[in-house]
């Protein structure tokens, strides 16, 4: 075989004429070294075509949470009252910020910790544990809020047997909520008389507060105008510019008249109220980087020719935070928000092309043509996506599997090959992200042995 008939790398050519005696072996016990190499480091590689494909990577695309995060959230901050407060994740509470028996604090903790599935596990050696420490059955962001109420009241357990769930609607990606409606007991008779459930709502506090007609304050129900507004909008942002992830509380006592006890509520036909809601509140969490993701790490990328994208459901503001953070935005790179800022000009003159980044909301991506985010992916080196629905994720990958990086272009038609494009590689732990794990050319799904959600869609599985 001529030396020209052999390109080192991922392609392989052969002439018809041509027997390589073991080549076949020879490739497989190179792609077994290297995945046992991958085992050493906690990567488990179900499919050797896999480690090929690594190889060829050109595009990552990333989750947020549980991929460059920790996915170990704590609360940080509390917005009520309107005004922001400094959680205390103290384990004796000693250094409280905020007057724990007003009205506006048990009414955020009470829909916290109701509107939550996450419970700690029930065995007597971990309920003995300090609160921060003990193990819990559910997701991060949910036991976050539960050990922060249960170090505040220290009767998370007897509430919620109290106050019995009788009907909910789990949170999904697209609505972006999730309810629950409990039976209440109050020692005021009349007013369980008169108001004898709670329904309870968390999620997106963009979504939360749309369904909200009032908000509470001081301990009086006062209706939400733009005063309120731009106080929620600038709470929002301040918590979001920390890199901090935000969730929206609201209720509604719901009236005997309507929903008298014994009612029976169903999920399916939705026969409650979701709008004309009471707003109660923020809670912020911080969800630090991973160790293993340095602002280094990701340089390393670029200089191999890969990019590096974030696809998360987060908030465009606490994304762009992390993204700075770990690096996939540079901190000398601008945005046209932040062109805008600088310059001083209306976000609207900015021409997009002159921001090497760019930050892109779930509904802005919805509304684009397959050209417009092809050119969208290619006129940008540094690129989030915010607020993106599972599906949305599938659109990035297969946009980024279409668009043919053009500076490689260029060499490939010096070298006379043949036009190619990206080999993406999509990293998730969560189901929500499983559908583009399936749809790129290699999902890779990070999290521990117990977290399985998104395993059966990868190919690659990094154990924490």
């Amino acid at each position: 075989m001529k030396s020209d008939d052999l390109v080192v790398g991922d392609i392989i050519e052969v002439n018809d004429g041509d027997r390589i005696p073991g080549f076949l072996a020879t490739v497989m016990i190179c792609l077994t070294l290297t995945a046992k190499r991958l085992a050493k480091k906690n990567c488990l590689v179900k499919n050797l075509e896999a480690v090929q494909t690594l190889g060829s990577t050109s595009i990552i695309c990333a989750d947020k949470i549980g991929t460059l995060t920790q996915n170990r959230m704590t609360i940080a901050h509390m917005w009520f009252d309107n005004r922001i407060v400094e959680a205390d994740t103290g384990e004796y509470q000693q250094n409280a910020t905020f007057d724990k028996n007003a009205p506006g604090w048990l009414a955020l903790a009470r829909c916290a910790i109701l509107c939550n599935r996450a419970d700690f596990k029930q065995d007597p050696e971990n309920l003995a544990q300090p609160v921060l420490q003990r193990q819990c059955y559910g997701n991060e962001s949910e036991a976050a809020l539960l050990k922060c109420v249960e170090l505040s009241t220290s009767n998370v357990i007897k509430f919620r047997e109290i106050n019995r769930k009788v009907c909910e609607i789990p949170f999904n990606s697209t609505n972006k909520y999730q309810v629950s409606i409990h039976e209440v007991h109050t020692e005021n008779k009349s007013e369980v008389d008169s108001h004898p459930y709670l329904l309870v709502m968390k999620g997106a506090p963009e979504q939360i507060l749309e369904r909200c007609s009032s908000i509470f304050i001081d301990g009086t129900d006062v209706e939400i105008n733009d005063y309120w507004r731009n106080a929620f909008n600038q709470a929002y942002m301040e918590l979001g510019s920390l890199g901090e992830r935000v969730l929206g509380f609201c209720d509604l006592r719901l009236l005997s008249d309507d929903h008298p006890k014994g009612y029976q509520f169903n999920e399916e036909q939705v026969n409650f109220p979701l709008d004309n809601l009471r707003f109660l509140g923020l809670m912020s969490m911080i969800d630090p980087p991973r160790a293993a993701v340095p602002e280094a790490r990701i340089a390393k990328c670029r200089s191999a020719g890969i990019k590096v994208i974030m696809v998360t459901g987060d908030h465009p503001i606490t994304a762009k935070a992390i993204s700075r953070a770990v690096g996939i935005i540079s901190q000398d790179t601008e945005t046209v928000e932040d062109i805008a800022q600088r310059v001083g000009v209306p976000l609207e003159e900015v021409n997009p092309r002159d921001a090497k980044a760019c930050v892109i909301h779930g509904t802005d991506l919805k509304a684009m043509s397959s050209a417009e985010i092809d050119a969208l992916l290619g006129n940008h080196t540094e690129i989030v996506f915010a607020r993106t629905s599972p599906q949305q994720k599938i659109t990035v990958v297969e946009g980024e599997h279409d668009i043919i990086n053009r500076k490689i272009l260029q060499s490939v038609f010096c070298l006379g090959c043949q036009r190619q494009g990206a080999i993406v590689a999509m990293i998730g732990d969560g189901v929500n992200d499983s559908p583009a794990m399936k749809k790129a050319d290699i999902g890779i799904a990070m999290g521990s042995v117990e977290k399985d959600s998104s395993s059966s869609m990868s190919k690659i599985k990094s154990f924490d």
